[in-house]
């Protein structure tokens, strides 16, 4: 009887310890969308063609990178 008091108190501890290395909670601030997708960021490594804060050329170069190696589903679908 003494044998299953102590097995059951080992898996108890056991799994006590466990819990305590569990995941943290990733609490933090909500995504800021207070300026849209195409306004850029400012800064000099953008890619030649588009032009911060024009809609129509951003969408542009989203097609041109779809098409020319930056869709990885392309990328992977050679013969």
């Amino acid at each position: 009887m003494t044998r299953i008091a102590s097995t059951l108190l080992t898996a108890a501890i056991l799994c006590v310890a466990l819990a305590a290395c569990g995941e943290k909670p990733q609490t933090g601030g909500a995504v800021k969308h207070d300026a849209a997708p195409y306004a850029g960021t400012g800064s000099n490594f953008t890619q030649a063609g588009w032009t911060a804060g024009d809609k129509t050329s951003w969408e542009q170069q989203l097609r041109t990178r779809q098409q020319y190696g930056q869709n990885e589903y392309s990328r992977n679908q050679k013969p």
